[in-house]
This record gives C-alpha cells, structure tokens and sequence, in this order.
C-alpha cells in the first residue's frame, strides 16, 4: 500500500498548470489529461472571461488549486477577504485540497509578492502552524504545503529544512506539497544531499509532487520553471515514487512555454515510474 494516507491512498494523476497559452487547445482539442492545477488568485475574482474559461475547463477537467499568496510563515494578520475569497473558488472548483507555500513575503502591511524561505526555528515552527490551523478550519478543506526553492540561509536555524517542514506539518496537521524540483536546487544552492530530505520527511502526507525544469545563473540554480525536467530531478522524483507509490504528479512550465503536447509528453514521464491507471498519453 502506497504511504500517502494524506490522499486516502489515492492518486488524482498526472497534470499540468491550467495556463493562458493554452486555452484555446485545450478548449478546441480537448485532449485528455487527469487534471489541470490553478493559481488560485488568477480566478478569485468576481467574473470575468477568466471565471469563464474556468467553468468550461470544469465541465471536463478536475481542478486542483495552488496559491501563491498566503504567506504562512508571516506574522502579519491573515487576510480574511482573501482567505473568504479562497473558499469561494474552492466550492466552485470542488478541489480536493488546496496548496500553498512554506514561506513568507509580507511584513507590516507590506508584501514581497515573492516566496520567502523561512528561518528554521521552534518559533516559526509555531506561528505557522498555527496559520495553516486557521486557514484549513475557515476554507473546511485540506491544506497542502510546498517546500520552495531557496537562496539563503538564516543564521539563526535551528534545524534543517525538512525537519522545519516535518514539524510544521505534524503541528499543523496538514499536507505536503511535494517539489522534488525545488528539493535539488536548494539541495545544491546549500550543499546538502536530496535524498536525506526525501528519506527524513513524513511521505504519508505528500498530496502531490511537482516536477518542473530549471536554470543556472552565477552559480546558483534558480527555480525558473522554463525548461524540461532535469534527469537528477527525475531521479529523486523516483526515489519519491518508490516510497510512496502513484501520488498525483502536476508538471510546472510557467515560461518559454512550448505548444500543449510538449507540456503534456515531458508531465506523462512521471508514469515511467509507476502505474498511473488512467494516464492517457
């Protein structure tokens, strides 16, 4: 039996992200494709032709969303327009979980609009959990957390990165999302081994795992989502599937994006390393 009770021993597939140089194919050609993932906050809106592009992809695709915005390791108060905001789409989209990031990017009223790696500390720890507490309780869905790439380190760590992100999870009582992509960068951006983050985090709580390709650039490899799935990211990405069986698998290209059936071929990879049923290529 695979480890990812999280998704009660389910698999949703293999996807890709739902995005705007893609509509018309997708609309026109309807091809076939488990699910397609959405960044939640470029449909939080009121109407508009982007809500109904939306709610003809749901007439034959499942949804599944992701944010980019929460900031759960902020100290700033929750935004609860936003969080209200959030719970309208989701009861729209009758996602099964809904995703974010292990960051924060605001401060006193002020936002990065970036993905800010946190410091590894029992406090954060803490304040985090507790957030993603609230935001699971308000939203009455399951909240998955992505470890993201990064390109520092705090001095004042107490920890490393995957035992912040298992505590946090245990605390919190909440999901992974899975980036074996952003697992080798930070891995060689901070010399540490990807397979001992893999082999040292709670994979029962992996809800997804994304794949996507990167760039390099003044000796830092850089989360660029540009490009096709390195083969040492492939290779923790089998590590991953080893342990815990088919766990739904979402393909990140999000520049330089190429004609549909490139995007999709390089997503259907992933069932190179175990039985997706329903996958069709």
């Amino acid at each position: 039996m695979p480890a990812n009770k999280f998704n009660g021993f389910s698999s949703f597939g293999i996807g890709i992200g739902l995005r705007i140089a893609h509509y018309e194919h997708i609309l026109k050609e309807k091809p076939q494709i488990d699910f397609f993932e959405i960044i939640s906050e470029n449909f939080m809106l009121g109407g508009g032709r982007p809500l109904e592009i939306l709610d003809e992809v749901l007439e034959r695709y499942p949804i599944i969303q992701h944010g980019v915005s929460l900031y759960l390791g902020s100290l700033d108060p929750l935004d609860r327009k936003q969080i209200d905001a959030l719970k309208r789409l989701a009861d729209r989209t009758k996602t099964p979980f809904v995703s974010d990031h292990l960051c924060w990017g605001s401060f006193d009223g002020s936002y990065s609009h970036d993905l800010l790696p946190l410091p590894y500390t029992k406090e954060a720890v803490v304040n985090t959990a507790n957030r993603i507490r609230f935001v699971q309780d308000s939203l009455e869905l399951p909240i998955a957390v992505e470890n993201v790439s990064s390109y520092l380190e705090y001095t004042d760590s107490e920890m490393t990165e995957w035992e912040f992100l298992s505590e946090v999870c245990e605390l919190a009582d909440c999901g992974i999302l899975l980036d074996v992509n952003n697992v080798f960068v930070s891995s060689r951006n901070h010399s540490f081994d990807p397979i001992k983050y893999i082999e040292n985090i709670p994979l029962d709580r992996v809800a997804q795992i994304h794949i996507a390709g990167h760039s390099e650039q003044d000796g830092y490899l850089l989360d660029t989502h540009d490009n096709f799935v390195r083969e040492e990211v492939w290779d923790i990405y089998r590590s991953v599937i080893e342990k815990t069986g088919p766990t739904s698998t979402l393909l990140e290209w999000d520049a330089h994006i190429p004609d549909f059936e490139i995007v999709h071929q390089e997503a259907l990879k992933a069932a190179q390393y175990a039985n997706f049923e329903g996958i069709s290529a």
